[in-house]
């Protein structure tokens, strides 16, 4: 055996070659701890792959609890990777005389490293690619929530229109809903709504009477008498006037002559109501549901308006009013032309009726003096006569209202007038 000598000292061989001392962990180096720090090694290299593909799965679809649980797993797998690199370092210090094991195991170890370096740049890429989604998702919920707010607001304002098949009698859904305020300006905008739609079926009327060898200056008298036309062409307003006069005839009922059995009255079911037809065409309304209120309303007027002898002489024969006496709703012309007019005067019905305290009507007579505080005249270019009587109602061609302190005028013809020219 060869002889200790001091830490500096050199130790001489046979052929006297220095010889410098090496530690006898490394020279004695265990070789099954080695196999078991390697299979640790590719254990954990198993286990990261499968936490990278679980990492890889979570973001399609994108799912947020997966993929922090799967972050989780392999940063937790990394961990240990690292950890078992640096037990081997400490334990194994590179040696002098490298073996041709020791190469195959340093060979494997630079591998893993290079592994564990492509795994950390993917991970912090999954990183910052859930930092984004975290940053849209927290976006998105401030949108929902912003969302939410303005749902509840609207909801809010809206609770008197809320829609249903029950409470708007069966009226059918509502098409294309929109916020509506219930304004005097939306009372307004309706009455004018009235007055056209009033003076659009007149001319179908007057055209319809007129082919059918009417004497129209005889019909337009036997609805008024002895007034006094301007011109000629005035008594259409006589026909308007008749139409006026029976489709407003019980406006100023609640139910609006509509004598039915649980008829809901509150502010809410006629605002209910003008909601629903407000957008919908009336006949696809009726086609839903043609014994609604709505419904009734439309037959009654019907029958109201056009008198058996002018139906007979528009079409030669009563059919078409039989099936509206039968609970019918026709598809012609002639009745979808009624309809548009029903529709207008209905929805005035029912927004007079929201409002609280009710819009109230005022009709004026014939004979009554003209007023421009409460009317309004139909035609704007007329004269007194000679004898300079104050001007006299002759029809009422579309009734006035008050809606709060302030009055929406009638409109009416003036008797006796002149036409400035």
């Amino acid at each position: 055996m060869l002889p200790t000598g001091a830490k500096d000292n050199q130790l001489r061989d046979s052929n006297n070659q220095k010889v410098h001392p090496q530690p006898m962990e490394e020279t004695n180096q265990n070789p099954e701890a080695v196999e078991a720090v390697i299979s640790k090694i590719f254990t954990n290299i198993s286990s990261l792959k499968s936490a990278y593909i679980q990492l890889q799965t979570a973001h399609t679809p994108y799912d947020p609890e997966k993929i922090q649980a799967a972050d989780k797993l392999v940063i937790s797998e990394l961990k240990n990777l690292s950890e078992l690199k640096h037990f081997y370092r400490e334990n194994n210090p590179k040696p002098v005389c490298v073996s041709p094991q020791d190469s195959r195991l340093a060979a494997e170890i630079q591998e893993q490293q290079s592994l564990l370096k492509t795994y950390e740049v993917m991970v912090k890429k999954f990183q910052s690619e859930i930092q984004n989604k975290d940053s849209e998702i927290r976006q998105l919920q401030q949108q929902i929530e912003e969302a939410n707010q303005k749902r509840l607001k609207l909801e809010k304002n809206i609770k008197l229109r809320g829609l249903s098949m029950k409470e708007s009698e069966h009226s059918g859904e509502e098409n294309g809903f929109f916020p509506v305020d219930l304004t005097p300006e939306l009372f307004t905008s309706a009455v004018e709504s009235a007055f056209k739609a009033i003076h659009d079926f007149s001319k179908p009327i007057i055209n319809m009477l007129k082919a059918a060898g009417w004497d129209l200056d005889a019909a337009a008298d036997s609805i008024e008498p002895n007034v006094v036309y301007a011109k000629r062409a005035h008594k259409k307003y006589a026909f308007e006037s008749y139409i006026c006069q029976r489709m407003f005839s019980g406006f100023q009922q609640e139910d609006f002559s509509i004598k039915l059995d649980n008829l809901t009255v509150t502010k809410e079911s006629f605002f209910h109501q003008y909601l629903a037809l407000r957008e919908m065409d009336p006949l696809d309304m009726l086609g839903q549901n043609p014994d609604s209120v709505f419904g009734t309303f439309c037959r009654s007027k019907y029958l109201a308006v056009v008198h058996p002898k002018m139906e007979a002489s528009f079409f030669g024969n009563l059919d078409q009013r039989n099936y509206v006496t039968g609970g019918g709703h026709p598809r012609t012309p002639f009745y979808q032309a009624f309809l548009k007019l029903a529709k207008a005067v209905w929805l005035l019905h029912r927004l007079a009726y929201s409002f609280d305290p009710n819009v109230k009507i005022f009709q004026v007579k014939r004979g009554n003096e003209f007023s421009e505080v409460y009317m309004e005249s139909v035609v704007k270019n007329l004269i007194m006569d000679e004898n300079d009587q104050k001007p006299k109602v002759g029809l009422m061609v579309m009734p006035g209202f008050w809606i709060g302190g302030s009055v929406i005028q009638s409109r009416v013809y003036l008797t006796g007038m002149k036409v400035n020219e």
